[in-house]
């Protein structure tokens, strides 16, 4: 196990995340990209807890996705089954799981300072912070994709299932965009990334 997890998380990661496998029973699955979410926690019908985490992941969000994934697990096993997923116990088991890995040894520098501000109140998906979001990218292998806040507004797109957008003012946190081929109005996370399509 700690050979395959050396390949996914920093190296001084490796013995601390596999003592939190091992302390809550946990039975990883590393799989194939899925679009809509980095990784997953659920209790199987057998009481086994089941966490997937996408391969596709950097190191450095590969841990933040496998510590917030092993944080429900906790926080339901705490506090119970009734609690939300992304409420206070969550964020309160996220920040205790993850403050020990927030070091110098095992994240760059320019990231420690916007994890820690990030884990003073953490979101439900580090995608929701955009500088974070912005600063994590940096360590993924080259793509062609834009982050929709990073792209001019008018500009056209085409999202990760073929559909094409136009993107247009910010609503409060996110972006209204219009499908063009039904002219029908969608809202888009800032930090959702789409493939830029030429004017």
């Amino acid at each position: 196990m700690n050979e395959t997890l050396a390949k996914y998380i920093p190296e001084h990661a490796v013995k601390p995340v596999f003592d939190l496998i091992v302390a809550n029973s946990v039975h990883l699955k590393i799989v194939n990209e899925r679009v809509t979410r980095h990784g997953d926690y659920r209790k199987g019908p057998t009481g086994k807890h089941e966490i997937t985490v996408n391969a596709s992941l950097n190191k450095y969000r590969f841990l933040i996705t496998l510590v917030h994934e092993i944080a429900h697990l906790v926080a339901f096993e705490k506090f119970g089954r009734n609690i939300k997923p992304h409420g206070v116990e969550w964020k309160y088991s996220f920040q205790r799981l993850m403050v020990p890995f927030i070091r110098p040894e095992i994240f760059p520098s320019q990231l420690l300072p916007l994890l820690a501000r990030h884990f003073k109140n953490p979101t439900a998906s580090s995608d929701t912070d955009a500088k974070l979001a912005l600063a994590l990218k940096y360590f993924d292998k080259e793509n062609d994709k834009n982050f929709i806040f990073e792209i001019p507004v008018g500009s056209v797109f085409r999202i990760h299932n073929g559909k094409i957008f136009k993107k247009g003012s910010l609503r409060v946190k996110r972006y209204e965009c219009m499908e063009v081929s039904s002219g029908r109005m969608y809202l888009f996370n800032p930090n959702a990334e789409v493939e830029l399509l030429p004017s």
